[in-house]
């Protein structure tokens, strides 16, 4: 991005515009975002209509509550049901799961509280000492340092979290393996990237020979991210470039990193719709383990059921299919009663596109 720019500058906005169209190739052109802000950005400027015909910006998986596997719900769900204190974001709490919902749940008499972070909860824990508290905790590398804080702070005994989170380069390649999916170039996202850095996604593009830029979450952001990317695409290059340079720095946040590596470890990890990815998600290490909730209560295996009938969430989550070419969009599915997770969150592709109505 161009320093001292008005991020909604139009005449800037027309120059992007105008030399995207220059290094277009004309073939089809599929660039892939995993970013659930990236796609409101996209969705309310209307970028996709900017663009020329043969460039499809698709939604990836980028909505961390879309992802989160019906298993994680399913167990958060058992665990309100006990009666103990479950707390976790506004968001969660009305993705549905296998037959019902925390909100569904809170409906009935269970303790499910809504919180801003992992701060919030152990607060709780604190006022309620002769109760279990259990932070749902759901996110990417971003929200995960704040909970590895939390954990580092000596919480009370009463005090434990239950992980759904997610590591985003890993998806990224299941994304690239998909056949008959070409992905062309992929806009990495800008909030993962101030943890990891710009340089985090470089061994992808290396191995992929997919063009990577992270982007900031600006109209003109998004422009340039795509300007960037058709320029390596011209070169027949494949790097991760930065184009959010005023956030995102190419080793990224050392100290965030540090608290990560101390409390987590990597794992195998269950996404909605995709199935297992190969260390894919953040486990709490051994030295936390009275704090991991997968640990601390005995819970039976549940049989979940991650879409369900009718669905088509995993698709719209791999960028497959739009969402209005789900049956169930704008009509059994709505923001107001939601039927499968997309339509759920603020950085749900079903719930963007039907807030802007574009199609």
């Amino acid at each position: 991005m161009r320093a001292n720019k008005d991020f909604h500058d139009a005449r800037y906005a027309q120059t992007l515009v105008r030399e995207i169209e220059s290094l277009n190739q004309e073939q089809e052109t599929r660039i892939v975002h995993v970013c659930g802000t990236h796609e409101d950005t996209i969705s309310q400027h209307g970028i996709r209509s900017l663009l020329p015909r043969n460039i499809n910006l698709v939604a990836g998986p980028g909505c961390p509550v879309c992802v989160s596997a019906a298993e994680d719900v399913d167990l958060a769900i058992e665990l309100a049901r006990r009666g103990h204190i479950i707390t976790t974001f506004g968001d969660m709490i009305r993705v549905p799961s296998t037959t019902s919902s925390l909100a569904k749940e809170r409906t009935a008499g269970a303790d499910v509280r809504v919180v801003y972070g992992a701060s919030e909860s152990v607060s709780i824990a604190r006022e309620n000492p002769e109760r279990e508290v259990i932070f749902v905790g759901v996110g990417f590398e971003t929200t995960a340092p704040t909970i590895a804080l939390e954990l580092l702070g000596k919480p009370p005994a009463n005090y434990s979290v239950l992980t759904s989170l997610k590591v985003i380069p890993p998806a990224m390649e299941i994304l690239v393996n998909i056949e008959g999916f070409a992905v062309d170039g992929f806009i990495t996202p800008g909030h993962v990237s101030s943890i990891i850095g710009s340089n985090a996604f470089q061994p992808f593009a290396e191995k992929t020979a997919v063009p990577c830029v992270v982007a900031g979450f600006e109209p003109l952001d998004v422009l340039e991210s795509i300007r960037m990317l058709l320029k390596q695409m011209q070169e027949g290059r494949a790097d991760s470039e930065n184009e959010y340079t005023r956030v995102v720095k190419p080793e990224g946040n050392l100290a965030a990193q540090k608290v990560l590596a101390e409390v987590f470890r990597l794992g195998d990890a269950p996404w909605r719709g995709l199935g297992v990815i190969e260390n894919s998600g953040y486990f709490i290490r051994d030295e936390f383990s009275n704090h991991d909730a997968r640990l601390r209560f005995d819970i039976p295996h549940i049989e979940s059921v991650d879409i369900l009938p009718g669905c088509r969430c995993h698709e719209v989550i791999l960028g497959m299919i739009d969402p209005s070419e789900c049956s169930l969009f704008g009509k059994r599915c709505t923001p107001e009663n939601p039927y499968g997770p997309c339509m759920v969150g603020h950085e749900g592709t079903c719930r963007i596109r039907h807030e802007y109505s574009f199609d």
